[in-house]
């Protein structure tokens, strides 16, 4: 098992969140009085494996000014690119990677991590050598739906099922993923090179050939999406923050 005591995390957050319908963006909404970014920021340098984040922003961006953590000497910041994949890029190349020869990777819009994942994930790939993400099993059926729009309703276009996909081994893919600093970069970089398309780290190791391995998280660590989804964040730090003080 390869001992790194110190890791850095790229958090990506130039997006807009078009889907949440606000007035900024998402990681700038309030949870419990304080944004959704600077709760995602909390948990992770919190950790204390966790010495760096490293944030790309927006060159637009008016919000991150007002944050708590504007002066933090462990926040450091970089532009964020037109696409995730861009920004996460740009972190890369921020990264001195005799110092973090692993990274970590996290959407801004995740604030209900816990710590328990973190070292999971860690000693997970550590052990085994190899990148890897936190994801969780598919519990519901799932339907794949036609490509073609085949009906409307009063809030949406709707389109029929094609047919029923078997679930057993499908999993929702978390973040944060976790992967070695040089290796990632050089997925990026050749995915990028090809045109292909991006989703997520892990789909760019893939495109090139590196493993990666699925680690079981919580379902708490929800990505905030669309307006309901501030609720249930709410409702899980709320709970996240109750326990901490009842083992305290």
């Amino acid at each position: 098992m390869e001992v790194v005591n110190e890791f850095v995390v790229i958090v990506p957050a130039a997006g807009v969140g078009k889907r949440m319908q606000a007035n900024c963006p998402k990681q700038y909404l309030r949870l419990n009085d304080k944004t959704i970014l600077s709760h995602t920021l909390s948990k992770l340098l919190s950790h204390p494996r966790i010495s760096q984040v490293i944030l790309a922003l927006s060159e637009n961006d008016q919000y991150f000014v007002d944050s708590d953590y504007v002066d933090h000497p462990d926040v450091i910041r970089v532009s964020g690119g037109q696409e995730r994949v861009d920004s996460v890029l740009n972190g890369l190349h921020a990264i001195d990677t005799d110092k973090y020869p692993w990274v970590l990777v996290h959407d801004a819009a995740r604030p209900c991590l816990s710590h328990q994942d973190i070292d999971n994930l860690l000693e997970t790939c550590l052990l085994n050598d190899c990148g890897g993400l936190l994801a969780s099993p598919v519990r519901d059926t799932m339907k794949r739906g036609s490509s073609s729009k085949l009906a409307q309703s009063k809030s949406c276009v709707l389109s029929k099922v094609e047919n029923t996909v078997e679930r057993n081994q499908l999993w929702h893919a978390l973040t944060p993923q976790l992967y070695k600093t040089t290796e990632l970069t050089f997925a990026i970089e050749s995915s990028l090179k090809q045109s292909l398309i991006i989703t997520d780290e892990s789909s760019a190791m893939e495109q090139v050939g590196f493993a990666s391995l699925l680690v079981p998280g919580s379902s708490e660590n929800i990505k905030i999406t669309h307006p309901d989804d501030l609720a249930l964040a709410e409702f899980y730090l709320n709970r996240q923050a109750n326990i901490v003080q009842f083992k305290e």
